[in-house]
């Protein structure tokens, strides 16, 4: 075998080798002792019911990578990418379309793959928790409006960038670099308008005492925005969530149906305080910035890797193009991903550290607060104990009992 090829290979399993090594470890932490936090919110059956939720979830992602991962490294080894490339080539379409037909067929052989674990997360794991409210019509309409999305924006963009490392020699991985972030700085303001509603339907708040206060809590943190939006998130899920959306004047609260329905309102208050936190400590345009340099690394680390003759000896390949360099570059990414993600996941759970804190400062209501927290816990069947290192390598958010006790020593 191939030593460069070998690389590969042990970069993949060890890369499933973590994360199933930080899921046996989180299975084991679990504890059938109930924090004296939860007292009062979780009783005995329901907790039980969260343990064999986070069982049954855990089990199921470990299947679903191990089947993946597998597939990838069978596809790897009897030298699917070879036999790929000369089948699209056999269309002698040119370069372009041969690199559009290439990419586009892994990315169907993808979905299909992916398919049948999606619709039993779906409609068995999911509803078996009560949390399913999709209906098999929304299910093959989200797939159908994604991949037309996928083919209108991702299409277009993905022939700019082979494009441009076909014509622009050295300097491709800027030209895609630039391009790229403004795409997605676009998207950024279009997709509250254009995108999100293609999935779901956003209503103005109703007059009322939620409103009021809302609204008069961004007026005394000079919020500007186009108002309060709740979201038919209960179309898909009983599970809850708020978030903000846009730039500048155009910014919206927004408020899933579910969590507008199951929380009073100091409790929701004390939610949006905690997303304004994230826009008043700049936390989402540090992500977009970081986002950008990450996306320029990549572009550059891409570029050192265009038509390698040794990397697609590797894979077999009769052919040096544009469009398998791309996909080969991932493999050899993925040590850098992971440590991406890490790093991320790290500044992502200080930053809702920070949030908390913002919400607390502002609003002067760490008891709801803490109220909301309990209450999304335990609707969505969260982990009161997850494992140091899970948290460490995937939570993007510190575990609740961790907020609870930062919250409280704030006063």
């Amino acid at each position: 075998m191939n030593t460069l090829l070998m690389i590969i290979v042990a970069i993949l399993v060890a890369r499933f080798g973590v994360e199933l090594v930080a899921d046996i470890l989180n299975l084991r932490c679990i504890s059938e002792k109930l924090p004296s936090e939860f007292d009062a919110w979780y009783d005995r059956r329901q907790y039980e019911k969260s343990q064999r939720y986070l069982r049954e979830t855990t089990r199921f992602g470990i299947l679903t990578d191990g089947v993946q991962s597998t597939a990838s490294l069978v596809f790897i080894l009897a030298g699917g990418f070879a036999w790929l490339d000369h089948l699209v080539r056999a269309a002698e379409q040119g370069d372009l379309v041969t690199g559009l037909l290439f990419m586009g067929s892994l990315f169907a052989a993808s979905q299909l793959l992916s398919l049948p674990f999606s619709i039993y997360s779906t409609f068995v794991l999911e509803a078996r928790y009560g949390f399913n409210r999709t209906t098999p019509r929304t299910f093959i309409l989200d797939i159908v409006k994604g991949l037309l999305l996928t083919a209108l924006l991702g299409g277009p963009l993905l022939a700019l960038m082979l494009w441009f490392f076909e014509k622009t020699g050295a300097m491709a991985w800027l030209w895609c670099w630039g391009s790229v972030t403004t795409i997605q700085i676009i998207l950024l303001f279009l997709a509250p308008y254009v995108i999100m509603p293609l999935f779901n339907k956003f209503t103005p708040l109703e007059a009322g005492a939620l409103r009021d206060a809302v609204e008069g809590y961004a007026t005394e943190q000079a919020f500007a925005m186009k108002g309060v939006y709740t979201m038919d998130g209960s179309r898909r899920s009983a599970k809850s969530n708020a978030f903000f959306t846009g730039f500048g004047n155009s910014r919206r609260i927004v408020l899933f149906d579910t969590l507008v329905q199951k929380h009073p309102d100091p409790e929701l208050l004390a939610i949006v305080a905690h997303e304004m936190g994230h826009y008043k400590r700049h936390h989402i345009i540090k992500a977009i910035l970081r986002g950008i340099a990450t996306t320029g690394a990549t572009f550059f680390l891409l570029s050192l890797c265009i038509k390698s003759p040794t990397l697609f000896a590797a894979f077999r390949m009769e052919h040096l193009s544009i469009h398998a360099s791309f996909v080969f570059f991932g493999f050899l990414y993925t040590p850098v991903s992971m440590a991406l993600g890490i790093v991320g996941a790290i500044i992502s759970r200080r930053h809702e550290y920070e949030a908390d804190a913002f919400a607390v400062e502002t609003a002067g209501d760490s008891t709801s607060l803490i109220a909301g927290l309990k209450r999304l816990t335990v609707e969505n069947l969260g982990n009161l104990s997850p494992h140091p290192f899970k948290v460490w390598l995937d939570y993007s958010h510190p575990p609740v009992m961790d907020r609870i006790k930062a919250i409280r020593k704030l006063g």
